[in-house]
C-alpha cells in the first residue's frame, strides 16, 4: 500500500518546510535541501526529525 496522493501533496520537511520526494521502495519520504529520509512506518509517515537519516 502506498501513501494518498492527498496526503502527499501537503506534507513538507519539518526541518526546512521544502518538498519531500516519496521513495515507495524504501518507504522513505527524502527531503534533497536537507538531506533527510524520513521513515514510513505501517503507511504512516513518522515526521520526526531525530527519526530522520541522512542520505
Amino acid at each position: 500500500m502506498s501513501l494518498a496522493p492527498q496526503l502527499l501533496s501537503i506534507l513538507v520537511c519539518p526541518k526546512c518546510k521544502g518538498p519531500l520526494e516519496y521513495r515507495e521502495t524504501a518507504a522513505t519520504l527524502v527531503c534533497q535541501q536537507c538531506r533527510l529520509a524520513y521513515p514510513v512506518r505501517d503507511d504512516i509517515p513518522v515526521m520526526l526529525i531525530d527519526e530522520a537519516s541522512p542520505l
